[in-house]
């Protein structure tokens, strides 16, 4: 199927309330989108349209980054579970080296594409799990502990990537699987959510660098 065309005809172009100088595809329905991804690929199962949110902890990540340009400047980024792109294209529009934004959802990926060419920026999008590579210099995951298993794998890979000398940050919003300790807190931010997403109209988000 065209993924590209799916995520054209059911999204719309908006900015995030957090980041208001990136425009992405945006769903308002993530019931109502889920079902259509279901009907458009013949299969149960998949997994929710994350791809067509701005969650709090990616828009508290990007808002980071662009107001702190310095901490991805030149260098070589990877945006882990990048859903829309959104952390992906704030650290090239910062002045990534590289950007590369993974994801294993190929609707996310057709996401990515369309989203960094409405904002002007290269960023390589990869639907496939990236957990136990290496080689980017800095690595971005906002909103990733949400899931038990996912969050355990996840926090094991960046910890050794810590270890070697990668620069880590993650933005999360209380999530129940966020660590509580090897965490330095580098900025707070109070989120504008949707009730159709979250149980509140803000998210109380912070952004943390992995010690």
């Amino acid at each position: 199927m065209n993924y590209n065309r799916f995520v054209e005809a059911n999204t719309a172009l908006g900015a995030p309330p957090l980041v208001p100088e990136i425009r992405l595809h945006l769903a308002d329905d993530a019931i109502a989108l889920w079902e259509k991804t279901e009907a458009a690929t013949g299969r149960t199962g998949l997994p929710p349209p994350f791809w067509a949110f701005a969650w709090a902890g990616g828009q508290a990540l990007a808002r980071y980054l662009l107001d702190h340009p310095e901490t991805v400047r030149g260098q070589k980024v990877l945006d882990f579970g990048a859903g829309s792109g959104l952390v992906a294209i704030a650290a090239a529009k910062a002045g990534a080296a590289e950007a590369t934004a993974a994801d294993i959802d190929p609707f996310a990926a057709a996401a990515i594409g369309l989203n960094a060419a409405a904002n002007g920026v290269r960023v390589t999008a990869v639907d496939e799990d990236v957990i136990g590579r290496s080689g980017w210099q800095t690595i971005l995951a906002g909103d990733m502990c949400y899931e038990k298993p996912l969050a355990e794998r996840l926090l094991a890979w960046i910890g050794r990537q810590a270890k070697s000398g990668t620069a880590v940050y993650l933005g999360d919003p209380g999530r129940n699987y966020f660590p509580h300790s090897g965490l330095r807190k580098c900025a707070a931010f109070r989120v504008p959510t949707s009730l159709a997403l979250e149980d509140r109209e803000f998210r109380e988000t912070g952004v943390f660098r992995v010690t």
